[in-house]
């Protein structure tokens, strides 16, 4: 049975990843960590630590603490906000890194960190995107993505950590609100669907981004920690997508539900730079094949789905 640390516990991957590990491997297997304590099924659920991931030491001190076998390390900041902040940026999400990846190396455990799309840059081929790719970044949070990715390699390389990622899209969930990232909008605009029956990008028309729905995304983390070593030539950094989306997208498939939705615009300089700077679409085939990955969900039953749950 499997003995895992979360780091970032309370985030927007963190809290769904820790309510869907303790299913799977017992409440008392799963120690979510966070910077901060807030009342929440996280905390109440199972064990729970306060931790800032820049502390090597404490880090190490939980980790041996419950005898973890498992790192799953998502404490970061996301892409607008790193990009407002960009040494704070640097410090955390590097830092935070190294320390994880260094306490994996110490107690010998498998681990996991997730990269982003926003590792790939203007250069990068726009449209099914490959695997294996340039990356040029031009934002600090994708500049961490890609240090991230090489650091892993090189961990697993260099030390034998078993390192095992993924570059995540955009994820839509409707338990965790948006924190900070470029594709927020296509989480807001399901809660404003419902809500107000209106939305105001601030991504522009026609700005195409890759998107997975939450469950989609959790269950590919533990597909992904649960498969063969061997049968693994990437480990880290596997492109994932359910589906290609530009804002109109949406609009036309929350209209077959609420038809008096409405979709205006007020583009975001900053963040549409970011977007544009992104891949169309990414190709998957490597986690297809490598490990067997397949979304059960597309933009339709997505969508049926998220309405469903906000209603």
């Amino acid at each position: 049975m499997k003995r895992i640390l979360v780091t970032g516990a309370l985030g927007q991957i963190g809290s769904e990843l820790v309510t869907k590990l303790r299913e799977e491997y017992g409440a008392s297997n799963v120690i979510a960590t966070d910077i901060r304590k807030i009342d929440s099924e996280v905390v109440e659920s199972g064990p729970f630590e306060l931790l800032d991931v820049t502390d090597g030491k404490l880090m190490s001190e939980i980790a041996k603490k419950y005898e973890v076998d498992t790192i799953m390390h998502l404490a970061a900041l996301l892409s607008a906000k790193a990009e407002s902040n960009p040494f704070f940026a640097w410090n955390l999400n590097m830092g935070g890194l190294v320390n994880a990846l260094e306490v994996s190396r110490e107690l010998n455990t498998q681990f996991f960190t997730p990269s982003s799309i926003g590792a790939f840059g203007p250069s990068t081929p726009k449209d099914q995107t490959p695997q294996d790719t340039i990356q040029r970044p031009t934002t600090m949070y994708g500049v961490n993505k890609v240090s991230g990715e090489l650091l892993c390699d090189y961990y697993y390389h260099k030390f034998g950590v078993d390192t095992r990622g993924v570059r995540f899209p955009g994820l839509i969930s409707y338990v965790t609100l948006p924190g900070g990232g470029t594709t927020d909008y296509a989480v807001e605009i399901y809660y404003e669907a419902v809500k107000r029956q209106a939305y105001t990008s601030y991504i522009q028309e026609g700005t195409y981004m890759d998107m997975m729905y939450m469950p989609d995304a959790l269950d590919a983390i533990i597909q992904l920690m649960e498969a063969d070593p061997n049968k693994l030539k990437h480990r880290n950094a596997f492109n994932v997508t359910a589906m290609s989306v530009a804002p109109e997208h949406f609009e036309e498939e929350i209209k077959k539900h609420i038809p008096a939705f409405t979709l205006s615009y007020n583009v975001d300089p900053i963040r549409q730079a970011i977007a544009d700077s992104w891949p169309n679409a990414i190709d998957a085939t490597a986690a297809k094949e490598e490990w067997g990955f397949k979304p059960k969900y597309d933009l339709c039953s997505m969508t049926k789905d998220m309405l469903s749950k906000l209603s």
